[in-house]
């Protein structure tokens, strides 16, 4: 699995890793019922430790993105695409709301916010 670290940022190590699987999850790169490097495995291969690992795959389980069977591993779960679609919306409406809030404080019009969304989601 391919999965960058950043020390360069301030998002702590095991935020990173669990962000990436997530995103991985949620574009269907890790399809449902995936089994997903062993703890011990993906630590290896990061070069850090087990428990940093051991928090990012806790916490994806906590959040249902995977499931531990005990004994054969860590698997994408078979979550509902429809929810996990539901929980980006969301994601993405809040920070419209942030954007739009800031935007009538500058007095930055909605043409204005509709320009830059355009040019913003046609980049690549």
């Amino acid at each position: 699995m391919n999965i960058i670290i950043s020390n360069s940022t301030n998002t702590p190590i095991y935020e990173q890793i669990k962000e990436q699987i997530k995103n991985k999850i949620i574009s269907n790169e890790l399809k449902m019922g995936e089994l997903l490097p062993s703890i011990r495995s993906l630590a290896r291969d990061l070069r850090i430790s087990v428990i940093t690992t051991k928090n990012a795959y806790e916490q994806l389980e906590r959040e249902g993105y995977v499931e531990t069977i005990p004994g054969k591993g860590t698997y994408v779960a078979n979550k509902n695409v429809e929810l996990i679609r539901e929980e980006q919306l969301q994601k993405i409406e809040d920070l419209i709301d942030t954007a739009v809030s800031i935007a009538k404080l500058s007095e930055i019009s909605k043409t204005e916010i509709q320009n830059m969304l355009d040019i913003l989601y046609e980049e690549e």
